[in-house]
């Protein structure tokens, strides 16, 4: 992987990211914003899978509300960034449009 892509992926997704899991993601996926909403919405659903808010009386609270919030941000600004390996504005994209095709008949 490009170092550029991979500075990239660790400034949004924190420097305990093991390159060789964003290296294999970035194979499968082939954009970098796909690899970062992929690591977030996996994050995400991580905290999701567990109580958001834990209280032992007297004790101990844990409240995971907020890193909650913070991941949903930060999954709605991915949108908003320029990933290294963004088309220019103006460059011709890649994606593919399939559209069936029919015989046109003329009318008797």
């Amino acid at each position: 992987m490009d170092p550029t892509l991979l500075a990239w992926l660790r400034a949004q997704l924190g420097t305990t990211a093991d390159e060789q899991d964003l290296t294999a993601r970035y194979t499968r996926l082939g954009r970098a914003r796909s690899v970062a909403a992929e690591v977030l919405a996996e994050r995400r659903a991580a905290l999701l899978a567990e109580p958001l808010r834990m209280t032992v009386d007297g004790v101990v609270t844990v409240d995971q509300s907020q890193n909650l919030a913070g991941l949903e941000r930060q999954l709605a600004g991915l949108a908003d960034l320029v990933a290294p390996d963004d088309p220019a504005v103006g460059e011709a994209s890649v994606d593919l449009v399939a559209a069936p095709l029919t015989p046109h008949r003329r009318g008797r």
